[in-house]
């Protein structure tokens, strides 16, 4: 059974830190893409950080290039999103997902090639 379930969200102050958790089934991870999106009100989705698990390659959206760091726990079947120098519009809510190996050299920042979901987990940075 395919299965995500994302932690790690809260409230923090601009400046501060957060690590968002994204446990998976052994199928889910094994050799896929793993991503970080988030969903703003009124915003699209966007993708923030994804990481291939089968070599650790990693991709990250400008926005928070030097901010944040993907990685893998290959013992747990987790995927982390350390979030460093947080900023208020970072504030959205964030959704772990698993898809196919990467087409490129890097792993998509493109929520149409990712098939499974977590259910979400909310960060909100105030000013």
């Amino acid at each position: 059974q395919v299965q995500l379930v994302d932690s790690g969200g809260g409230s923090v102050q601009a400046g501060g830190s957060l690590r968002l958790s994204c446990a998976a089934s052994r199928y889910t991870y094994s050799s896929n893409s793993m991503g970080w999106f988030r969903q703003a009100p009124g915003k699209e989705r966007e993708g923030v950080a994804a990481i291939y698990t089968g070599d650790g390659r990693t991709y990250y959206a400008d926005s928070v290039k030097g901010r944040f760091t993907i990685s893998q726990d290959n013992a747990k079947n987790t995927v982390y999103l350390q979030m460093n120098s947080l900023k208020p519009e970072d504030t959205a809510m964030y959704y772990c997902a698993a898809g196919p190996p990467p087409l490129r050299w890097y792993p998509s920042l493109q929520s149409y090639e990712y098939n499974y979901w977590g259910q979400g987990t909310q960060v909100t940075v105030s000013s």
